[in-house]
């Protein structure tokens, strides 16, 4: 039965009961529901709000829920009008009257807003261990590969020599900033609301900061209309959880490239690839379009969140009750996501032959050989205007910077010396850029050990 059936003569409708019920999607706060009402339940009788046995009662039929609800021996009531009705409910069939004095000095405004936040919080370490797991995974593969020269992209046209070491790295640094993002988000999700009541508090003497000790939270909302109105935290892990699905998408972009036959940079692992139902040949990077396609459902999600808050007038409004499922959605994704994403690279073959001989073509080190006449004393832009009539020169001949011969090289610019073709070889212009941060195997390794001091 709804909790709030004393005002109304008659029950709502069958439809309109079954379009206002959120238990199909919040049954899933039934552990963090029961947690609130624990620590709720203690904080009364410590107040003497009511009697210390009957909180006690209540505290340990909590518990006995809990507990029956882990081992299956108890299923919630899928008819109940949400998941604070039920255990309310079955808390009160199981003690009697003690358990209709749970609700005492609290809202359902209050009280979804705890557990949101609670369950929030839980994903939040599901989400932040599933990412640092595939991180370890990159920093592995990257490790294995720190010194396979490859092209460096811009405008998806060869550009520089790189390694793929280096190029895995930049996935890993996206993702640690991911984990920050999470981590940042968590400090203002660990607040509680109760006490908050449906809007103006109570005029019980409540101990707040003992309630959001009890339940690990380090510290109480100030305000209770926004106690209760509050979802900036949801809105903002959702963000974070969005930038995450854009971080995937490029890289499942990339892993799709790659194993393609017009690049053939990885091969991959027949456990994460599937085939053609009239295409015998066909070996298809679907896990990976998969991942691609469903940054869009994430992004969509915060926008639903986004739309539903934007015009609500304070404090609680039924359209908050929307929250609920799309961030349980964006949180769902992201997790199998990283999840699958994870074991696909960790399996994946790396092609480094082929990787060497694409670097080969294209001309990317054109830059190196304009530095080095800078290094002879030429301004760089007249530096720049000599490489680039080679380049042409090469392209009519059907030749490359390596094979062109010395002599045309002086008739563009005579402080070519023969020293250019080491200059310009591939594994020489990746040793040379030592910058911090920058692709040479030295630098990858000294950014993967880094990483790995963090993790491990």
């Amino acid at each position: 039965m709804p909790l709030w059936t004393g005002r109304f003569k008659k029950s709502l409708d069958k439809k309109t009961n079954d379009f206002n019920s959120s238990i199909s999607f919040d049954c899933r706060m039934a552990k963090q529901d029961i947690k609130g009402s624990v620590a709720h339940a203690t904080m009364l009788g410590k107040q003497n709000i009511i009697d210390k046995s009957e909180s006690d009662k209540i505290v340990a039929s909590l518990g006995e829920i809990a507990a029956d609800l882990e081992s299956g021996a108890l299923s919630i009531d899928m008819t109940a009008e949400d998941i604070h009705t039920f255990v309310e409910g079955e808390l009160t069939k199981r003690i009697g009257d003690s358990g209709k004095r749970l609700h005492t000095a609290r809202s359902r405004n209050d009280q979804v807003a705890l557990d949101l936040r609670l369950y929030l919080l839980d994903e939040c370490d599901k989400l932040t261990e599933a990412i640092t797991n595939f991180v370890k995974v990159i920093v592995a593969k990257a490790r294995e590969n720190y010194d396979a020269v490859m092209p460096g992209y811009t405008h998806l046209q060869r550009a520089q020599p790189i390694t793929f070491g280096h190029h895995l790295m930049a996935y890993a640094a996206m993702l640690m900033r991911d984990l920050d993002r999470i981590a940042d988000c968590k400090k203002r999700m660990a607040v509680s609301p109760l006490g908050s009541g449906a809007l103006a508090g109570t005029t019980y003497p409540l101990d707040r900061e003992y309630v959001a000790e009890l339940l690990g939270l380090h510290g109480v909302s100030t305000n209770s209309l926004d106690g209760v109105s509050d979802r900036d935290y949801a809105l903002e892990l959702m963000s974070a959880l969005s930038i995450i699905m854009v971080h995937l998408s490029r890289f499942a972009e990339e892993i799709i490239m790659w194993c393609s036959w017009e690049f053939k940079f990885i091969e991959l692992d027949d456990a994460f690839s599937t085939g053609s139902s009239i295409m015998p040949q066909k070996k298809n990077p679907d896990i990976a379009e998969l991942v691609r396609g469903k940054s869009g459902r994430v992004f969509g999600d915060l926008l639903t969140l986004l739309t539903a808050m934007k015009g609500i007038p304070l404090a609680y409004n039924k359209d908050m009750q929307e929250d609920k499922e799309a961030v349980f959605d964006a949180v769902d994704t992201v997790l199998i996501c990283v999840e699958t994403f994870a074991p696909m690279l960790e399996t994946a073959t790396v092609l480094r032959d082929n990787m060497r001989n694409a670097a080969a073509k294209g001309f990317i080190n054109a830059t190196d050989c304009a530095d080095y006449l800078v290094y002879k004393g030429l301004p760089f832009r007249d530096a720049y205007k000599a490489t680039g009539q080679l380049v042409a020169l090469c392209i009519d001949m059907g030749l490359t910077l390596e094979s062109l011969p010395l002599e045309e090289y002086k008739k563009v610019c005579d402080l070519f010396e023969e020293d250019v073709f080491e200059a310009i070889d591939l594994d020489v212009c990746v040793k040379k850029r030592t910058v911090k941060g920058g692709p040479s195997p030295e630098c990858v390794l000294n950014e993967i050990e880094a990483l790995e001091k963090l993790l491990f």
